[in-house]
C-alpha cells in the first residue's frame, strides 16, 4: 500500500482549509453592514447623552438617578451583537452545510455572488462529459499504418496530464504497443503537444497546431468530419512536417449532466459550451444536450475572451472547468467553478469547487447561495427592528403615556436574546433541502 499525499496535501486537509477559509472570509453585505454599525453607534451613545440630559433636567425626583439608569440601559439595549453576528453566522453555516452537499465556496463573496448569475460557460472534456475517455482508432495515412500512427503519438503522449492523452497511451499498452520515451515535449494548452520521439519531430492536436507547423489535414477531413459527428475528439498527427494520420478518442457523457443543464435553463441561466475540440464534436454534443451556443478549437485566451465579452453584454458570468487551460477564464469570471476531479491549477483558480464533478451541484450552490442572502437579510432586518424598538422604551419615550420603564438587567437580558435569535435564525439553514 502507498500514500501518494500525506497531512496538508490531503484532500480532506485543503476541504478543511477551503471551508476555514471561506468562513472567516467577509461578505460584501457584511462590509455594508460594518459602515452602517459604525454610524449606528455614534447615533446610540448621542440618544444616550440626550436621554441622560432630559431625565435629569426634566424627569421626577430622584431625576439624576433615573438619568443614568435610563442612559446606561439604551447603550446595554443597543449593543450591536445582532448586527455584528448577522451576516458572518449566516456565513459559517452555509459554508457547513455546502461543504456536506460536496461544495467547497472559496469566500463569502462567491456565496453571495452566485445567486446573481444568469450566463454559465462550460469546458466539455471533463466538466460535461466523464474525463475518462476511450481511444476509439488510428487512421494513417501514406508511409504510415494505424499501428505506427497510434505508437508515435501514445510515445509522445506519455508527457501529458490529459484524459486524452491518458487515454491514447492506455490503449497502446492494453494493445500490447512498444513506446519509446520521448526526447523533447512541450505543450500547447488548448491545441496540443509536440516533442521529438525517436529522433522525429512530432506535433499532435487540433487544427490549429496542425495551421501553426504548415500540415495540410484534408486528406482526411471526411473521416475527420465522421467521427466528430459521432461526438468523439479527432487529433492530427504530423511527423518531421508530414501528415500522418489522426486518432479517435470518445468520451461519455456524465449521466448527471442533462438534468443539471435542464434545471440551470429553468433557472433562466445561459449555458454556453467552450472546448478546444473541434466545432464538429462540440456542435454534436452540445446537440445532445441542448446546447446551443457552442465553440469548438478554443485557447484559454479565447476562452478568458468569451468571459469578458459577456460581462460586456451586462450578463454575471460563471466559468465551469476541470483543466489547466480552463484557469485564466476560471479567474476572469465573477464565479469560477472548478470540477473537484480534475487540476489542481483549476481549483486553485477558481472560487467554487465541486468535489464530485457533479453539474447538479451549481444548481445545489446556487439555492445555498439564495438561501444564505435571504437569511443574512432576515438578521440584519432583525437586529435593526429590534433596536428600533428597544432603544425608545430603554429611554423612556412611553414613560409619560404607560409608566415603562426598562432596567439595565432586563435591557441586558434582551441584547442576549437579540443576539440569540440572530444565531437561532442562521442555524436554521443547517437543516434546509
Amino acid at each position: 500500500m502507498r500514500s501518494e499525499r500525506i497531512g496538508s496535501a490531503t484532500v480532506l486537509a485543503q476541504i478543511i482549509q477551503m471551508v476555514a477559509q471561506a468562513q472567516r472570509s467577509r461578505a460584501p453585505m457584511q462590509r455594508m453592514a460594518d459602515i452602517v454599525a459604525g454610524y449606528f453607534v455614534v447615533t446610540v451613545v448621542l440618544i444616550s447623552l440626550l436621554t441622560f440630559v432630559v431625565w435629569g433636567l426634566f424627569g421626577p425626583q430622584p431625576s439624576w438617578v433615573y438619568a443614568l439608569i435610563n442612559a446606561v440601559a439604551v447603550l446595554i439595549i443597543a449593543c450591536p451583537c445582532a448586527l455584528g453576528l448577522a451576516t458572518p453566522m449566516s456565513i459559517m453555516v452555509a459554508t457547513g452545510r455546502a461543504a456536506t452537499q460536496g461544495i467547497l465556496f472559496r469566500d463569502a463573496a462567491a456565496i453571495e455572488n452566485l445567486r446573481k448569475v444568469n450566463a454559465l460557460i462550460v469546458d466539455k472534456t471533463g466538466t460535461l462529459t466523464e474525463g475518462k475517455p476511450a481511444f476509439n482508432k488510428a487512421i494513417g495515412i501514406g508511409e504510415f499504418s494505424d499501428g505506427e500512427v497510434l505508437r508515435l503519438a501514445a510515445s509522445l503522449d506519455q508527457g501529458s496530464e490529459h484524459p486524452l492523452a491518458e487515454a491514447i497511451v492506455r490503449a497502446a499498452r492494453e494493445q500490447g504497443v512498444s513506446l519509446l520515451a520521448p526526447e523533447e515535449f512541450e505543450s500547447s494548452s488548448g491545441i496540443g503537444v509536440r516533442g521529438k520521439v525517436d529522433g522525429k519531430s512530432l506535433s499532435l492536436g487540433n487544427t490549429t497546431l496542425m495551421t501553426q507547423v504548415g500540415v495540410s489535414v484534408e486528406a482526411l477531413r471526411n473521416e475527420a468530419e465522421q467521427l466528430r459527428s459521432e461526438g468523439a475528439s479527432v487529433f492530427y498527427l504530423a511527423v518531421d512536417g508530414q501528415f500522418a494520420g489522426l486518432l479517435a478518442v470518445a468520451d461519455p457523457i456524465k449521466t448527471t449532466t442533462p438534468e443539471a443543464l435542464k434545471t440551470l435553463a429553468e433557472s433562466g441561466i445561459k449555458v454556453v459550451m467552450a472546448t478546444g475540440d473541434g466545432l464538429t464534436t462540440a456542435k454534436s454534443v452540445g446537440a445532445k444536450l441542448g446546447i446551443s451556443e457552442v465553440y469548438g478549437e478554443v485557447k484559454p485566451q479565447d476562452k478568458l475572451n468569451l468571459v469578458e465579452s459577456l460581462q460586456k453584454q451586462g450578463y454575471v458570468v460563471a466559468m465551469a472547468g476541470d483543466g489547466i487551460n480552463d484557469a485564466p477564464a476560471l479567474a476572469k469570471a465573477d464565479v469560477g467553478i472548478a470540477m473537484g476531479t480534475g487540476t489542481d491549477v483549476a481549483m486553485n483558480s477558481a472560487q467554487l469547487t465541486l468535489v464530485k464533478g457533479d453539474l447538479r451541484g451549481i444548481s445545489v450552490a446556487r439555492e445555498i447561495s439564495v438561501g444564505t442572502v435571504r437569511n443574512m437579510k432576515q438578521n440584519l432586518m432583525f437586529a435593526f427592528l429590534y433596536n428600533a424598538l428597544g432603544i425608545p422604551i430603554a429611554a423612556g419615550a412611553f414613560y409619560p403615556l404607560t409608566g415603562w420603564l426598562l432596567s439595565p438587567l432586563i435591557a441586558a437580558l434582551a441584547m442576549s436574546f437579540s443576539s440569540a435569535s440572530v444565531i437561532t435564525n442562521a442555524l436554521r439553514m443547517r437543516g434546509s433541502k
